[in-house]
């Protein structure tokens, strides 16, 4: 009974549901399978933090307001963290799948990792389309309440927390993926979000 009102709900966003029906805690509740019941879902979304962390190859900064318009996994990691490595293969998948103009994994490392461990860490994971931005004093895993390592953090589209996963999780699962085609909603062609 269970997996044909995960189908029924998973058809219903597929064929139209909008984005901010698609972010009903419900819905979002009720596609939680396997590790992706370790996702909490709030019933009503949070602000985020303002502080700033650094981008990739010191190309400057970035807040995460930057990312106003997409629906956003953000990851905080580090590269000694064991669980880190296996799961992020798997947000590499779900970036290369639904990454875009509606979607975009970021990877946030965060406290002590060097640009050059994070590259090795990419490369030997294979990891070549997700962010090597870092957040080295903590400031941004601090406000957002990063008590260990990973916590993957879902926001929407006006850039509110919606959920938070602590651990890792099997994110290349169908639910993971029904999770976030539930937050994308219709694709941005048809609607006015942007970045």
């Amino acid at each position: 009974m269970r997996l044909f009102r995960q189908l029924s709900l998973y058809m219903a966003l597929t064929l139209g549901a909008n984005a901010a029906a698609a972010a009903d805690p419900a819905l979002l509740e009720g596609l939680r399978d396997g590790s992706m019941k370790k996702l909490v879902v709030h019933a009503e979304p949070k602000p985020v933090s303002a502080a700033a962390f650094d981008l990739a190859d010191g190309a400057g900064t970035a807040t995460l307001a930057d990312y106003h318009g997409k629906v956003v996994l953000l990851n905080f990691w580090a590269t000694w963290c064991a669980p880190c490595r296996k799961e992020m293969p798997q947000l590499e998948e779900l970036q290369q799948e639904f990454g875009g103009e509606d979607f975009q994994v970021l990877t946030i490392a965060t406290g002590r990792n060097s640009p050059a461990g994070i590259q090795k860490f990419f490369d030997e994971n294979g990891i070549n389309s997700l962010p090597r931005h870092q957040d080295p004093k903590q400031a941004l895993a601090r406000e957002m309440a990063v008590i260990g390592l990973p916590i993957t953090v879902l926001l929407d589209r006006d850039g509110n927390e919606v959920a938070r996963l602590l651990g890792d999780a099997e994110w290349d699962s169908d639910s993971a993926k029904a999770i976030v085609q539930a937050m994308i909603g219709e694709p941005s062609g048809g609607s006015t979000a942007s970045n």
